[in-house]
């Protein structure tokens, strides 16, 4: 894991931890909603990246 990958997953469980306290109000509900889903997608990038990269070296690793 990358060092911004895991910025990316520290920043994702703040959001989700926002959205999961019943005493936040509504405007930072949808706040924290709408960075929790940018932040997902970051991070479901990171993986892609990170998945391409392994597949890359499996490949590369191969004989023949």
């Amino acid at each position: 894991m990358t060092e911004g990958t895991g910025d990316v997953l520290d920043r994702l469980e703040d959001a989700i931890g926002r959205l999961a306290d019943g005493s936040v109000p509504l405007y930072e509900l949808v706040a924290a909603h709408e960075r929790a889903l940018k932040l997902l997608a970051e991070a479901e990038a990171e993986l892609q990246a990170l998945r391409d990269q392994a597949d890359e070296l499996g490949r590369t690793a191969r004989p023949g």
